[in-house]
């Protein structure tokens, strides 16, 4: 263990570089090789970086998720969705839901108190969008299937939200704590107000955009309004991931310029995004995969059923094209910071499940994140739309 922080960024920078070489070489995604290198150099394995210094960087995974989140905000042009209409909606929610229903059914199903199925049932809606952005960033995807990924892995984040407050208003009530009412309200608030600041960002954002015009000058402008809402989602407790998608969205919806400041963004996100993932990846403990048992298994399992059936059936129902409604599903594994976070919450409603829960959802993390970004590299060349790889 280096104690220090800048080699131990340096340490994580080679090494994912390292790592991404050899991904790439066995056909993996590149965000494959950072979370194994991460994995190798963390706690778990080698021990070269301290559980200490990953939680003291915790502001570059802010940042990787601001720019991300600003990034898939930038592709909910209103042209798009006159074109497909409602049916990433409807996907995301269908996923989201029967993600929800197939774990807690057989969670209920094995013997499990009902109160518990449902907070941990409930945090399987849950999907992290970064290492799915990066896959479909460095093969550089084109097509019907990410076009309707990359809305709904935007989508999912606000119907996780919502699933999850409704389950747990519904545990709370079965267990006689908590208030329903606040239980319902508060993922009303956390949703539409970072809608709402977001939008406020967005528009704010073409103000100076129209009297700077050097890249550098845009390139300042663009971290300024990315932490700046990051900053105001964490002072107001509102979804960071939903308020830089909104202000990408109004970005892109009304800005002329929109190719240059992506183009921009492109330019010195790679490092960032880097970092994000090695750290994620040393953050993975391997230590849980012998304590989740059968309730683990089934969590694993039915959350993949559930988001495959799902995609399926909300695809069905818009009538998507075929290749949408079979390859979308297994595009959304990956799960990560929001379901570690639900978790947590997950915990205070029952408190006598907390340890298993947060061993659950570790151990779900570890597998789904290593495992997904070559399962999406699959079903996106399966799909036909990566070429040349």
């Amino acid at each position: 263990m280096i104690p220090n922080v800048l080699l131990d960024l340096c340490i994580m920078i080679f090494g994912g570089m390292l790592m991404g070489r050899a991904a790439k070489l066995v056909h993996l995604p590149n965000v494959t090789g950072y979370l194994v290198a991460g994995l190798l150099i963390g706690p778990s394995v080698l021990g070269l970086l301290s559980q200490d210094f990953l939680t003291s960087i915790d502001i570059i995974s802010e940042v990787a998720l601001g720019f991300i989140a600003f990034s898939i905000g930038n592709e909910f042009k209103l042209s798009y969705f006159k074109r497909v209409g409602a049916a990433p909606i409807v996907i995301a929610c269908m996923e989201s839901l029967l993600a929800v229903v197939f774990v807690v059914l057989g969670l209920i199903i094995v013997g499990q108190e009902v109160s518990f199925a449902l907070v941990l049932g409930a945090i399987a809606a849950a999907t992290a969008p970064a290492a799915t952005i990066m896959v479909i960033k460095q093969y550089r995807a084109r097509g019907p299937v990410t076009e309707t990924l990359l809305a709904v892995v935007a989508i999912d984040d606000a119907t996780a939200l919502i699933l999850f407050s409704l389950s747990v208003a519904v545990a709370q009530a079965i267990v006689g704590t908590g208030s329903l009412t606040a239980s319902l309200l508060s993922p009303l608030k956390e949703i539409g107000g970072a809608l709402l600041i977001g939008a406020v960002l967005g528009f704010l954002f073409l103000i100076p955009l129209r009297f700077f015009k050097k890249k550098g000058n845009r390139l300042s402008i663009i971290v300024g309004f990315v932490f700046a809402g990051l900053g105001l989602a964490e002072w107001l407790g509102l979804s960071n991931l939903l308020l830089c998608m909104a202000m990408g969205a109004i970005v892109a919806n009304f800005s002329a310029d929109v190719d240059e400041i992506m183009d921009i963004c492109d330019s010195i996100t790679p490092p960032i995004f880097m970092l994000f993932f090695v750290a994620s990846g040393a953050d993975l403990k391997l230590s849980v995969l012998p304590t989740v048992g059968m309730i683990g298994a089934i969590y694993i399992v039915l959350r993949v059923v559930g988001k495959y059936v799902g995609a399926l059936v909300g695809g069905a129902m818009s009538r998507c094209d075929a290749n949408v409604r079979k390859f979308l599903g297994p595009c959304l594994l990956p799960q990560a910071g929001v379901a570690i976070g639900l978790s947590l919450a997950a915990g205070q409603v029952v408190p006598q499940h907390a340890p298993q829960i947060r061993a659950v959802i570790l151990c779900g993390t570890l597998i789904y994140e290593l495992i997904g970004p070559a399962v999406t590299k699959f079903s996106l060349k399966k799909a036909g739309e990566i070429t040349g790889q």
